[in-house]
């Protein structure tokens, strides 16, 4: 069955008009749509706002007179201001909401040469959103004016194949940015991909406060530095890249290394400061150990991040900075704000996007990708080629890879261990024996993280059964399996050795961790004690 063609656009209040006998040689694009000798229009939805009725009637005459055939609808759109984006889309959207179309009997065409630019692009997003079905029609002039030419049209069909070039370019921009964020690296582990390709979204489309959580060597900085990098290649900050560890502020030094002071503000205050959240001014402002932070600073960065505003130390007059932060802690600030040492509403404001980083222990399928990048640049630094013999390099990945590979330091590690790797190959060849020999450096590394996290032997011999009983009575320890009677005693001489209940689960769920989305090492943990009718104060002092 051939479909009736209906076509829905604006009235041209400057294109369409004319009343003289002259009209008619002009080009009139709404007029044009009936006079193509290959297309039928069936029915014209006639757009116009109230104030140029007459010239709508006109052209529905018009309309008449070329092609009567055609049923032209005069729809009036009541408009203050044609130029007001919201006003134009809600008119739009409001008519839509009522007109009943019929896909099955009609084909729509959307006219966009007529009308306000703000007209033109909403009726686009209408198309591409398919709130009204069909597709796009741009009507042109003739090359030479001549009576009766209508000119050409083009039909713009969204959903056809061809447009796909449009949305590959997009889809290509956005692989070219993650790839960015990786520095080049072909990562293989799924959820680090799945993390970065979210934060590569959040990095282009966000100014709000982004909270990276991962160990030390992680590459929070690293990657905070990147994404920086990248909005500013999209003209998306003017500022500069601003980083501080907050382990390294103290006292009056951290109020005035982040907000300035004026001068006379405290003892050796002999000059004015800006201070570094006035330097991130339009630009990135990373801090790196945020959970360090002393309660009063932490209640001036909030005011800081809401408000943009905040007074330096020794002024009673604010100042402004416009920055994005981007905070990194090694901490489970939910914990920390458990504690009290962390507070709840700063918490929460740069809660908003969080993101924790798996150690390099937990990606080992990204450590070969990694230590290939590591070489090309250790190479580049030296001046030099370097390559693995096939014997080096697979003995050196095995052991990378294995569990004995602890990676406490993360990239730190993995970077220095290819650079000792890379400056002792001689003819920038590493051989077997040179692998050897830093594998056992490595071990050497890791020795006391290994005998904490492997000491099941040691932890039965120095949490025995007496002590236990002490702990939880004899009838406890009695009715208990020796499975469990060991398992807890391990986890309690963890404890013991550890400063508080989030240390302990840090280390004790070390590897299933980093497979959840919500980090609860000390609830876990707790939860695990009350199973024996332990908590964290009576372990703690059990041990002391």
């Amino acid at each position: 069955m051939r479909k009736n063609k209906v076509v829905i656009g604006f009235l041209g209040t400057q294109l369409d008009s004319g009343r003289g006998a002259g009209r008619w040689e002009k080009w009139r694009p709404t007029v044009s749509l009936v006079q193509h000798e290959d297309v039928v229009i069936g029915r014209l939805e006639l757009l116009y706002t109230p104030a140029h009725k007459d010239l709508a009637q006109w052209v529905k005459a018009d309309m008449a007179q070329a092609s009567p055939e055609t049923t032209v609808n005069l729809v009036p759109m009541p408009m203050a201001d044609p130029w007001d984006f919201g006003e134009v889309y809600a008119q739009l959207f409001d008519w839509l909401q009522t007109y009943r179309f019929d896909t099955e009997r009609e084909e729509y065409w959307t006219h966009i040469t007529t009308g306000t630019h703000v007209a033109q692009i909403c009726l686009f997003l209408l198309v591409e959103s398919r709130r009204i079905p069909g597709v796009l029609v741009q009507t042109s002039p003739p090359k030479r004016q001549r009576v009766g030419d209508p000119g050409s049209y083009a039909l713009i069909d969204l959903d056809l194949s061809r447009y796909d070039v449009i949305a590959q370019r997009f889809g290509a921009e956005q692989r070219d940015a993650v790839d960015f964020l990786k520095s080049g690296i072909a990562t293989r582990n799924a959820r680090f991909n799945a993390l970065i390709d979210e934060v590569e979204r959040v990095a282009v489309r966000s100014r709000a406060p982004i909270l990276f959580t991962g160990p030390t060597g992680a590459g929070k900085s690293h990657l905070a530095r990147r994404m920086f990098e990248l909005k500013k290649a999209r003209h998306q900050v003017q500022g500069a890249f601003v980083e501080v560890n907050c382990a390294t502020l103290r006292g009056d030094g951290a109020a005035s290394t982040l907000f300035g002071h004026k001068k006379g503000a405290f003892t050796g205050a002999v000059a004015d400061r800006a201070g570094l959240l006035r330097t991130a001014h339009k630009g990135v402002l990373f801090l790196d150990e945020i959970g360090e932070l002393g309660p009063d600073e932490q209640a001036m960065l909030l005011k800081a991040v809401e408000e943009k505003r905040f007074y330096p130390l020794g002024s009673d007059r604010e100042v402004e900075s416009d920055f994005q932060l981007v905070a990194g802690t090694n901490r489970d600030l939910r914990t920390e704000v458990a504690a009290g040492r962390f507070r709840e509403d700063l918490f929460a404001r740069i809660n908003l996007w969080s993101y924790v980083l798996p150690g390099l222990a937990q990606r080992p399928e990204d450590i070969e990708p990694n230590v290939d990048h590591l070489l090309q640049r250790a190479g580049t630094e030296l001046g030099r080629s370097v390559r693995f013999s096939n014997e080096a390099r697979a003995a050196y990945l095995r052991y990378a890879q294995s569990p004995e590979a602890l990676w406490t330091g993360n990239f730190r590690d993995l970077s220095a261990s290819v650079t000792r790797l890379a400056t002792l190959a001689d003819s920038g060849r590493i051989g077997l024996p040179l692998v050897e020999a830093e594998i056992a450096r490595l071990r050497w590394l890791w020795q006391p993280a290994s005998d904490a996290r492997n000491g099941l032997a040691s932890a039965t011999g120095a949490l025995g059964r007496d002590e236990l009983a002490a702990l939880l009575g004899d009838g406890a320890v009695e009715s208990m399996d020796l499975f469990d009677q060991l398992q807890l005693a391990a986890v309690l001489q963890v404890c013991r050795q550890s400063r508080t209940l989030s240390d302990a689960g840090r280390l004790l769920f070390q590897a299933s961790r980093t497979q959840r989305t919500v980090v609860n090492d000390a609830d876990r943990l707790r939860k695990y004690l009350v199973r024996f009718g332990l908590d964290w104060d009576r372990v703690a002092a059990a041990g002391r």
